[in-house]
Formats: structure tokens, sequence, C-alpha cells
């Protein structure tokens, strides 16, 4: 029984020694082999090998373990803590479900039961072994994609671009230690929300599919933490979602030759962005948080900008009704909300609330005014907006009282 992951063995006897391990795991294969002495039972035995020392490095197992550390298994992690010798073996990139089952096995020869799987011998790990620990596979052509056998488990970069895939491939979303996924130049239509249990994906490439959304699901999911660099472009994407914004670690944003309409209108949420391209597409307006951000780079060439409205919309209400008075209050306040605690419509109507001027929050009571800003002042390099030299786009806004729009004339002038 083998186990392929990384693998970094400390003696617990350095600190008291005044010395630190290097922290730095290797490639290995772990083996649960036998041994059987002279005149007596055979003995289960922890061999780990690596490719510098391919006979490997030998542990008893039967009453020797101090403890075992499951916390992060299911993320292909776990450490194996031995009282003879004193070394904690760290273990990580792992298959999560292999290494359930190679622990399972070596709990059972630390109690001395029989392990109802084929053990390893003591011979030496060939080097074809550590083959299985590539991490970047690059495949171009449909003829070369896989079919018939898994992807290494040990991707960290994984490319399928011109493979005429019409749907994310399940077997990817088991490839738990992926941080670059390019699927580029396929004809996906629809993204499994499974993508967000790559915990660690920083990078996704979806540039030229047939891609019409991006799920609430998948702007909720880990990718929160994780994702940096989102390319979109050359689908038939037509809006985002108002939770797309909680991506707040994103810092690349390509949205290029879609059919979009508007952006996210808490876009200034996105406070990490520092490269935003989204060339044409069909935007009449950027939305008053786009003022927020803070771009190093900005594309928006080729896109429908209108001319700002003379006349403001009005859409005000005396006195408020209560729900938007209720609405107000809870916004303002931050008073915590779910669908478990208020129907699900309100929780919508909350999330797509809109942000005044002066910060604070309406739903369906307000004034809405256009105009324009100069793309310079949130971006270092501005991409020309038309073929006339234009740097400047319409801004709409939106005023939660008449005495916002009053204090607000001058800037929409």
């Amino acid at each position: 029984m083998r186990l392929h992951c990384e693998v970094e063995v400390v003696s617990r006897r350095l600190p008291a020694l005044g010395l630190r391990s290097r922290g730095r795991a290797v490639r290995a294969v772990l083996s649960l082999c036998q041994r059987e002495p002279r005149g007596g039972p055979p003995r289960a035995g922890l061999l780990v090998a690596t490719l510098r020392d391919k006979r490997g490095t030998r542990y008893e197992l039967k009453e020797n373990i101090e403890q075992f550390f499951t916390k992060f298994v299911d993320e292909g992690r776990a450490t194996v803590r031995l009282k003879e010798p004193p070394v904690d073996i760290y273990l990580s990139k792992a298959n999560s479900s292999s290494l359930k089952g190679f622990l399972s096995a070596v709990r059972l020869a630390h109690r001395g039961c029989k392990v109802e799987t084929s053990l390893s011998t003591l011979t030496p790990v060939k080097t074809s072994e550590f083959e299985k620990f590539k991490t970047k596979m690059v495949i171009t052509s449909k003829k070369d994609y896989p079919l018939s056998k898994n992807f290494p488990y040990s991707l960290e970069h994984l490319q399928t671009s011109y493979c005429g895939l019409v749907r994310v491939d399940m077997r990817m979303l088991c490839l738990k230690n992926l941080r670059k996924l390019d699927l580029s130049h396929n004809h996906i239509k629809k993204l499994p929300a499974t993508i967000g249990d790559l915990i660690h994906l920083q990078e996704l490439n979806l540039n030229d599919n047939h891609l019409e959304s991006f799920s609430v699901a998948l702007c909720q999911s880990t990718l929160q933490k994780s994702l940096r660099s989102l390319d979109l472009s050359k689908n038939k994407i037509k809006a985002l979602p108002v939770q797309f914004c909680q991506l707040r670690e994103l810092t690349d944003l390509k949205l290029d030759d879609n059919e979009l309409i508007r952006f996210p209108f808490k876009i200034g949420q996105l406070t990490n962005l520092r490269f935003l391209s989204a060339a044409r597409n069909k935007l009449p307006f950027l939305p008053s948080e786009f003022k927020n951000l803070s771009l190093e780079y900005l594309d928006l060439f080729g896109n429908t900008f209108e001319q700002p409205e003379v006349l403001p919309v009005i859409m005000l209400q005396t006195p408020l009704t209560l729900l938007e008075s209720s609405a107000r209050t809870i916004l303002y306040n931050r008073i915590p909300y779910s669908s478990h605690i208020i129907p699900f419509h309100l929780c919508r109507d909350l999330d797509t609330a809109k942000t005044c001027v002066c910060g604070r929050f309406c739903l369906s009571c307000f004034i809405q005014g256009t105009s324009t800003m100069n793309l310079h002042s949130v971006a270092h390099t501005v991409v020309l907006v038309d073929n006339m030299g234009g740097t400047e786009a319409p801004v709409i806004s939106y005023f939660c009282s008449l005495a916002c729009y009053v204090n607000s004339c001058d800037m929409l002038k």
C-alpha cells in the first residue's frame, strides 16, 4: 500500500538543542511495508522514500504512534507523531481519499491488528513512481486530452485549451492543489459550483467559451479568499451578480468582448483590483461606486456609453414606506440578516440596495442622476474610451434624499 504526497520529517529534539527545522517538504512515496524477523511474527512499518533516497527510511508502527493530527485531512494534510524516534511526519498535497485510507491502515498497524490490504516489500522505490508528482500539465489539442486515466492529483497548474470541452471535467475538481486552471478556447456553457471547492485556486482562465453567467454560488465560495486573477473574455455574459464583488482578493479581471450591459453596482468593494479590462461590451454607464477603485490599468474601449441625462429620475416617497425605512436601518447599522431569519426575497432586496453618495443606503426610494468622470481619477493608465481621444465616461449616482441631491448638484454639473 502506497501514498504519494509531500513529506517533512521533523525531530522533536531539535528545539531542546536550540535548532530549528528548515521547514521544507519534499516529494515522497510512503509505503506500508512488512518485515519478517527471524523467529518472530511479521512487523508492519512505515517506509518513507524520496527521489534522493529511494531505499527510504523505515519507522516501526506497532504501539509506536503517539498521536494522529487529521484536522485538515480533507485538504490532503495530516501529521503522524511517533514515539521512537521522537519525530513528527508531516504529510501534505496528498489525495484526500487516499490519505484517509492510508491513515486507517497505519492506525491498524499501530494497534497490531491485521491490515486488510496488501503490504509493500522493502525494495527501493522506482524513479517512475515519482513521475506521479507532476505539478504542471498543458494540453492544447483534443487528441492529447486524457480520457482513460486521471489527471495527476499533485497538479498545481492545468491548462486544457482547444479541447472542445462543453462542460468542466469533474475529474479536475478533485485536484485540490490546483492554483491555476486554464480552460480557455473551449465550448463551456456553464460552470459547476464545485469549482469553488478548489481552495487554493488563484488563477482561473475561461477566455473564449460560451458562458452566459457567473453564478452566485461561485461568488460565495472559497474563491473569495483565494482567487486573484479571472479571465472571462470572449463569452456571452450580460451581467455579473452583485455578489461578484465578494471576490475581494481579485487583482486582475478581464471581461473583454462580452455583452455586458452593466457592472455590479458594488464594484467599488473590489479594493485589491489593479487591472480591469472590459473593452467592446455594451456598457451605457458606470456605477457610482466605480469611483472607489484604485487601478493601475483600465480599458473600457468600444462600449456604448450614453450622454448623461440632464434631468434626474425622482423616485422619492414621503413618508418612507415601512419596508424602505426598515431596510435602511438594517443596512446602516449593519444588522446581520440571512434567509434563515427573513424571507429570501427580502435578503435579495437588501443585497441589491443602492448606496447614496453620502454613504447611506436606499431601496426603492431615491433620486437617480448621471454625470461624467475622468477615468484617470481611478486608474494610472487608461485606454481611450473612443476613437476621439476621450477618457471620460458617464456615471450613475443615487441619492437617498432631496437634501443629498441638492448638496451634490455641483458634482452633477
